[in-house]
């Protein structure tokens, strides 16, 4: 074990330590042997115990033991109790999915208090053979096939978690225990068949035994395997990251042609990087969610994948979105009510500005330098003009084009991203649409050589917000 830690740098020189004692045999081999390593490793160690509360006096008698073992080997101990069973209830998790969280915030607190910079735990060879075993029959892919990290972080704390004893089994433990004559305790819900991982433990991998009698040694190899191979994935996906993803607030916009050349373990790397960095986590993401991203890449634009925790994935035309509102990113700003242009005059509404002048055609030089100005024909166009979002059933008849067209049509062939339409600007008047502002004006209000008059619009932001390139 000590070779173990030093190979894998998992106690950093004079760093203090959080050991995490249950009262079990793993455990209290684990404290143990840190303890007389304690030179060796140039640590300073702490105890923490919680107390779940879900055994009455058993768990009382475990505390009471972890105390006492921690003052015999002169360790110092924080030991606590929290009530499971009420965050189980209020957070609608499994008794285990709340035992754990509810342990390991207690831990982070403890490592926080102390000043310790990583917390030990005593996950053995065996738990890591059931934790791959577990994800196997969950379908998971290679992330799930790696299991446990010699070090990992708990999110969202942040708190460094180390495995030393990954390298040892249950029976080398226990067989440690009593060669030192430590009394460790026996949690009698280990005995049972509830939860998942009980039953995997007591009875599935029994049964596996019996097809291959080195079953365990041959997923611990697969978890090594999956982890190299994950570990040049991890590699090559940092390498070009900052080229494919980019966040923007809470979405995460991915770059639609460059992610398509990518082989398919990068793109589902990528992807799951990617809901973690928004979630924090991948507690709920299973390996269907991502197949199913997978399985939609090359589908049209518009198409939506909903994720848990309200994230969704939407492909649009250049780019693939993810986020809780694809909306959020868009260069327009929410349009309110729909509003009268004062013309001449200026007119004020939440993110724009907009100037209407009435002019001669003599005094348009040029053409519009702009996608945001528009000239059109001031008696076709009319003087009451609004603006407005789009409604359902909207037509126009795009410049150029010699018959109307149904407005979402043309946002789909101008391949408007679906989050901006909403908030795309709408120039009407009582008759016709005039201007779908940003892309393009009606025919039937383009200026001629018959224009008397011309009504110059320019739409400016006024907040500070960028209209990328490829708008027009």
């Amino acid at each position: 074990m000590l070779r173990f830690i030093q190979e894998n740098r998992l106690i950093p020189n004079r760093q203090k330590l959080v050991v995490a004692v249950s009262g079990g045999a793993d455990s209290v081999c684990l404290l143990h042997i840190l303890s007389g390593f304690r030179k060796e490793l140039g640590t300073r160690l702490h105890v923490a115990h919680l107390n779940h509360q879900l055994r009455g006096a058993a768990s009382e008698a475990d505390a009471a033991y972890v105390a006492e073992l921690a003052e015999s080997l002169k360790v110092p101990a924080t030991i606590e109790a929290r009530d499971v069973r009420g965050y189980c209830a209020q957070h609608h998790l499994s008794l285990e999915e709340a035992a754990r969280e509810v342990r390991y915030a207690f831990l982070a607190g403890v490592a926080e208090k102390v000043g310790a910079g990583r917390v030990a735990v005593g996950h053995t060879a065996d738990d890591q053979v059931e934790t791959v075993l577990m994800h196997l029959l969950r379908g998971s892919g290679t992330r799930g096939l790696r299991g446990l990290m010699s070090t990992s972080r708990w999110l969202p704390s942040g708190t460094t978690i180390i495995r030393p004893l990954l390298v040892l089994s249950r029976e080398e433990t226990a067989a440690y225990c009593r060669e030192h004559r430590l009394s460790p305790r026996l949690d009698a819900s280990n005995l049972g068949t509830e939860p998942m991982r009980n039953r995997l433990r007591l009875q599935l991998l029994p049964q596996l035994k019996s097809y291959n009698p080195r079953v365990t040694e041959a997923l611990l190899r697969t978890a090594r395997l999956a982890a190299d191979d994950l570990a040049f994935i991890e590699k090559e996906a940092a390498r070009i990251r900052g080229k494919i993803a980019q966040r923007q607030g809470d979405t995460i916009v991915l770059n639609k042609k460059a992610l398509l050349t990518l082989p398919p373990a990068l793109k589902r790397h990528l992807l799951r990087a990617a809901i973690e960095e928004l979630l924090g986590n991948l507690k709920d993401i299973e390996a269907r969610h991502i197949e199913e991203i997978m399985e939609a890449l090359d589908k049209p634009a518009g198409k939506a994948i909903v994720l848990p925790d309200g994230l969704t994935f939407t492909i649009e035309y250049e780019r693939y979105l993810l986020g809780s509102d694809s909306s959020a990113i868009s260069p327009f700003p929410p349009l309110g009510a729909e509003a009268e242009l004062k013309i001449p005059g200026r007119t004020i509404l939440p993110g724009w500005e907009i100037e209407a002048v009435i002019t001669d055609p003599a005094n348009i030089k040029t053409k519009a330098t702009d996608s945001f100005t528009a000239h059109l024909d001031f008696e076709k166009a009319g003087k009451k003009l609004t603006v407005r979002r789009r409604r359902p059933g909207d037509c126009f008849q795009p410049l150029g084009m010699g018959q109307p067209k149904k407005l979402g049509e043309f946002m789909i062939d101008a391949r408007i991203p679906q989050g901006w339409r909403p908030h795309i600007p709408i120039v009407s008047s009582p008759g016709q649409l005039v201007w779908v502002v940003g892309w393009r004006i009606d025919e039937r209000v383009r200026v001629t050589k018959n224009t008397k008059k011309v009504l110059r619009l320019q739409f400016k932001r006024v907040l500070r917000h960028s209209i990328p390139k490829g708008v027009s």
